[in-house]
C-alpha cells in the first residue's frame, strides 16, 4: 500500500498523520517506508536533527542523478525506512518541468525499489501546494490522506484537491482511493463540529468516523524525535492514530486501493 498524506493547506498535521500513520503500521508487524517529498523536510527533522547536509544523500538525487531510491534508504529504529528530503527539492519545478517522464519519476523508482525492498505501507509526506512533488505523489499512490484541521481554510483546501483529483482522473485513468481525516479536532469548539458537517456533506463515506483530537502529546512528540506511540502510549493522540490506522485497515481502505501496473 503506498499511501499519499496531503493537503493544499499548511499546519493541517500533514507530517504528525505521516509518521503516525508509519508508526501505527509497525506496531501491526508491518514494513514501513517514510518518504519525505516537502522541501521544508519537517519529517526529515523529526527522523534526525542534524542532517549531513548532502543532498545527494536524499530524495532530490533521485530527481537530479537518478540514483536508485534503494541507495537513499535510511533507518528509523522502531518504525522502519525513510527517504529523506532536502531543501533543494524546491528546484524540482522549476528544473524539470511537468512532462509524463517527471511526474511518473517517483512511481517507477518505487517499483524499482519493490523488486528488492517489500515494503507493506509507505506512506508519503507531500508538500502543501500542488506541484511537480505532489503529482508524483498522487501517481504513486494506491491511496491519499487528506489531513483536514477543524477550520474552514483547511476544508477549503480538501475542497480544491478533490477538485483537482477530478481534472486528473483521465490522466491517472483510475479514481484514487481517498479518506478524509480531522485533525486538531476540539471537542469544547462549535466550530470544529460545524467542519465535521460540511465535510461529511462535501465527501461523504469517503470521511473517516475517527478523528484526531487536539491533543499536547501529539503536539510535543516530534520535538523529542519521537511519535506519539513511543513518546505517550497511553495518550489521547496515541489512541487516536491506533484507532485512526485500525478504521482505515478495517474498512477495506487499504485493500482496495491497488495502484495499476
Amino acid at each position: 500500500m503506498r499511501l499519499a498524506v496531503f493537503n493544499q493547506k499548511g499546519g493541517v498535521g500533514k507530517t504528525t498523520t505521516t509518521i503516525n500513520i508509519g508508526a501505527a503500521a509497525a506496531r501491526q508487524a508491518q514494513s514501513v517506508l517514510m518518504i519525505d517529498l516537502d522541501p521544508q523536510a519537517h519529517l526529515s527533522s523529526i527522523h534526525r536533527e542534524e542532517s549531513s547536509g548532502e543532498s545527494r544523500d536524499s530524495i532530490f538525487s533521485h530527481y537530479r542523478d537518478n540514483r536508485p531510491l534503494s541507495e537513499i534508504v535510511s533507518e528509523w529504529p522502531g518504525i522502519g525506512n525513510i527517504i529523506a528530503a532536502h531543501a533543494e527539492l524546491i528546484k524540482v519545478d522549476s528544473l524539470y518541468g511537468k512532462g509524463p517522464a517527471i511526474l511518473n519519476k517517483l512511481n517507477l523508482g518505487l517499483h524499482a525499489l519493490e523488486l528488492t525492498h517489500v515494503h507493506q505501507m509507505t506512506v508519503i509526506d507531500c508538500c502543501p501546494f500542488l506541484g511537480v512533488l505532489s503529482l508524483n505523489a498522487l501517481f504513486a499512490a494506491d491511496g491519499l490522506l487528506v489531513p483536514v484541521a477543524s477550520d474552514f481554510l483547511s476544508l477549503r483546501g480538501a475542497q480544491q484537491i478533490d477538485k483537482t483529483l477530478t481534472a486528473l482522473e483521465p490522466v491517472l485513468k483510475h479514481r484514487l482511493a481517498r479518506r478524509y481525516v480531522l485533525t486538531r479536532f476540539d471537542r469544547r469548539r462549535k466550530m470544529s463540529f460545524e467542519i465535521q458537517a460540511r465535510m461529511v456533506d462535501a465527501f461523504g463515506e469517503d470521511v473517516c468516523n475517527t478523528v484526531i483530537s487536539e491533543n499536547v502529546a501529539v503536539a510535543e512528540a516530534p520535538s523529542h524525535h519521537r511519535d506519539v506511540f513511543s513518546y505517550a502510549e497511553s495518550s489521547r493522540g496515541a489512541q487516536d492514530y491506533a484507532a485512526l490506522f485500525d478504521e482505515l485497515s478495517g474498512s477495506g481502505f487499504c485493500d482496495k486501493a491497488v495502484h495499476p501496473d
